[in-house]
């Protein structure tokens, strides 16, 4: 028994949460999505907390998002959950409030609320909240320069396809000065046939 609890020493959590039934917190949990990483943030009321002291130790966390309850059981040492804030203690007599599954409207209100704010977080969940923030960073920039350079491609583009219309513009241009030339030349053809009729 003492070897397994040394062996799980190493993975118990410093900073562990004080939570108690009743307690409104907010659960900022891992969640890994392909390559990316982002912070999800779970909002409810504690229900239930199993075990505080051992590994195996649980905390059931329900809320109501629009007309539905959801319940969702955290590991209390789970390395996905970063952080953990008290927004408000509900003063409760029973350990387990499976009773507000039934519960609906003012009934699932209670009155003695006090605002205990605390926030339990880990040293190295902040390093892994900061390489999140780098990355999101990152990747901003990436989209930047890639936004900056399709502008670029479409400038040039647009550049191309001026210069082959003033090209087209210059000819055009060029086709109605000869053709204004012949019908000028016409023109003084035809008056000089006319004057030299006028001298016979």
């Amino acid at each position: 028994m003492e070897l397994l609890k040394d062996f799980t020493k190493k993975y118990l959590k410093k900073n562990v949460p004080d939570l108690r039934s009743g307690d409104v917190v907010k659960i900022h949990q891992k969640i890994k999505e392909g390559a990316k990483e982002r912070v999800q943030v779970f909002e409810g009321i504690v229900i239930k907390v199993h075990n505080k002291t051992d590994l195996n130790s649980t905390f059931t966390v329900r809320r109501v998002a629009y007309g539905v309850g959801i319940e969702k059981t955290f590991p209390m040492h789970s390395p996905t959950i970063i952080k953990i804030e008290k927004v408000k203690s509900i003063k409760m007599r029973r350990s387990r409030l499976y009773f507000l599954r039934d519960v609906v409207g003012k009934r699932a209100k209670k009155r003695k609320e006090f605002k205990e704010l605390g926030i339990w977080e880990e040293p190295e969940a902040e390093k892994e909240l900061e390489k999140i923030e780098e990355e999101k960073a990152k990747e901003a920039e990436e989209k930047e320069a890639r936004k900056e350079a399709e502008e670029k491609e479409l400038e040039k583009k647009f550049a191309e396809t001026r210069g082959e219309s003033k090209a087209e513009e210059i000819v055009a241009e060029k086709d109605m000065v000869i053709e204004e030339n012949k019908t000028a030349n016409k023109d003084d053809s035809n008056v000089k046939k006319e004057v030299e009729e006028e001298k016979n």
